[in-house]
């Protein structure tokens, strides 16, 4: 989801074997022993590498999220963790550096292969894949999951990429409507081929093919929004116990073959995942040495940041990320005042941009304040800054107050705010919001809502947000890259066309006609830079409108857990790479 890039070498990192003598016999044991910590060294190369397996990574999380479903997914962290049992036609490589931009085959022998100018795709499947109950995964198993996928009344979650790209019939029902529903946009002429053929040329189609949906799915053991409960396994680790909103354990597939699997290392024997604990305590038990990972990957909350940056010793367990993330607050048009745009414009002037920056961690730990909603990572961006804050970043209430007195409101109004309940830096960005909004008589009233159904169920459900009883005129938001370049930045959260009646969209506020144009006429484009040139038009155009308040370009302040080996960041997630991670033994 970033740049492709060099290859940046790990043989740097030093690795070491302390021998020790086994108990009572006299023989000697090999044993990992962890190299010296130091601050980012998982940043650019592999921090204590190693290829011991055995052990089980602890892991946990403040909150849930939408849903260890490969077809009903769109958490970053999921799409890093997944493929620990899931593995999709081509994947990033997980390697450290800009290399973990470039896409490698996973489940697929090589990179798709075009015809037809662009509009048919082909893959064929290596020989000897298995499911965890050892039955052969076929090229059809991989049709029906991008299918099972594209049914967003079933699986709200999630992208609408191959609904908009394949060349789908007009009466295409999805296998849960139909279950003998079928389409020609992907055929399987035999059981290791699969070719897809979309509506119009796509030169960038192997994104599509890393995409979660492609994990095989067998239909016999699809139960729809049951089917998280216990995904079949295509990857090196199968589901031992699931606990909707409590945690989850993964042990080793038995029927993974490392032959058919060049990048997975599944150095763990197994994974604990624990989900819904308090995100201070997570921090905490990280720098005891009770926790390995914190699966949000966002950095530590603002509690332990004076504990790691003032002591060495723990500063040297972490890491300090820049991705290509913007955290951001969406404007909701479709709620009043907010139908008018001077009354959202107030907003976009009054809002204390670094109090927006302090609830995320500062500069440091959090990011750069943002200006536009692309970041400076991304190819196309273009320095912009349509609602400036004043010199100090903290508001400019003189134009906010005139937009106050533009929009009929001059007093100011309420409006309430919703934002995701078990992240503390959240919270504390609505409190900053209704702060920095009150100096010019905006009443923000705050409603956290549960993770794993923000957008599923409220932010993200237009009869909820927009609705005169439960209406959210402003709504905390983020969202990094699904890959780097404009498309895979922008088209998810601002083309009007994904937003759905059944909820699940990540497009919480943005339905500007022109936008949709300009996205049709840069995915048409064939010039680089010509391309790049209206991904920067899509970016100014949204601001003017000003539904969308950018809020800090990302970094994180992350840490490695003690006794945690191969450890590096995937640039491609923004986080570490969980699939590579071992435990010392």
């Amino acid at each position: 989801m970033r740049n492709k890039g060099r290859v940046l070498a790990a043989a740097s990192a030093v690795f070491a074997l302390a021998v020790t003598a086994a108990c009572g016999s006299g023989e000697e044991t090999p044993k990992t022993q962890e190299v010296k910590p130091e601050f980012n060294a998982a940043l650019t190369s592999v921090f204590n590498p190693s290829d011991k397996t055995g052990g089980t990574l602890k892991m946990a999380i403040s909150s849930d999220w939408d849903s260890v479903d490969p077809g009903d997914t769109y958490y970053g962290l999921s799409w890093n963790l997944l493929r620990l049992y899931g593995r999709s036609l081509v994947m990033f490589k997980p390697a450290p550096g800009a290399a973990s931009g470039e896409l490698v085959p996973d489940l697929a022998e090589s990179l798709g292969v075009p015809s037809d100018g662009g509009k048919t795709w082909t893959y064929k499947l290596r020989a000897g894949v298995k499911f965890e109950d050892g039955t052969a995964i076929t090229s059809k198993d991989v049709k029906y999951g991008v299918m099972r996928s594209m049914d967003k009344e079933v699986l709200v979650n999630g992208y609408t990429y191959f609904n908009d790209s394949l060349a789908l019939e007009a009466d295409y029902k999805g296998p849960f409507k139909d279950k003998a529903a079928d389409t020609k946009a992907i055929e399987t002429p035999d059981e290791r081929t699969i070719v897809f053929h979309l509506k119009q040329p796509f030169g960038g189609f192997d994104y599509f093919a890393m995409l979660p949906a492609t994990v095989p799915v067998p239909a016999a053991k699809d139960n729809g929004v049951k089917y998280k409960e216990h995904v079949i396994s295509s990857g090196p680790y199968m589901f031992d116990k699931y606990e909707a909103g409590k945690g989850f354990t993964l042990k080793r597939n038995p029927n993974w073959d490392k032959a058919t699997d060049p990048n997975r290392k599944a150095l763990p024997d197994a994974y604990d995942v624990k989900i819904g604990l308090n995100a201070d305590d997570i921090d905490n038990q990280l720098i005891s040495g009770d926790l390995h990972v914190d699966i949000a990957g966002t950095g530590v909350q603002p509690a332990a940041l004076p504990k790691v940056l003032q002591d060495a010793d723990k500063k040297a367990y972490a890491d300090n990320p820049s991705v290509a993330r913007l955290w951001y607050t969406s404007i909701n048009p479709k709620v009043a005042p907010f139908d008018k745009k001077e009354c959202r414009e107030a907003v976009m002037y009054a809002m204390d941009r670094t109090s927006y920056q302090a609830a995320f961690g500062g500069e440091f730990a959090g990011g750069q304040i943002a200006t536009s909603i692309m970041p400076p990572q991304i190819p196309g961006y273009a320095p912009t800054d349509v609602y400036p804050a004043g010199a100090d970043k903290k508001g400019d209430l003189d134009k906010a107050k005139a937009s106050l007195q533009a929009c009929g409101k001059p007093t100011g109004f309420d409006v309430t705010m919703g934002f995701r309940a078990e992240r503390p830096k959240e919270k504390a960005t609505a409190e900053a919001f209704q702060q920095a909004l009150a100096r010019v008589g905006i009443k923000v009233t705050l409603k956290g809502f549960p993770v794993g159904d923000y957008f599923s169920l409220y932010a993200g459900k237009p009869s909820y947000r927009n609705s005169p009883s439960t209406g959210l005129g402003l709504m905390v938001n983020g969202w990094g890259a699904d890959w780097n370049d404009g498309f895979g930045f922008l088209s998810q959260i601002v083309d009007s066309r994904v937003i759905r009646e059944s909820g699940g969209s990540s497009n919480l506020s943005v339905m500007i006609p022109e936008v949709d144009a300009l996205i049709d006429q840069a995915v048409a484009e064939t010039d680089v830079k010509k391309r790049e040139a209206l991904w920067a038009q899509v970016d100014k155009r949204v601001m003017e409108e000003a539904v969308i308040l950018p809020g800090v370009w990302a970094k994180a302040l992350t840490l490695r857990g003690k006794g945690v080996t191969n450890v590096f960041v995937n640039e491609a997630f923004g986080q570490y790479d969980y699939l590579s991670m071992g435990v010392a033994q």
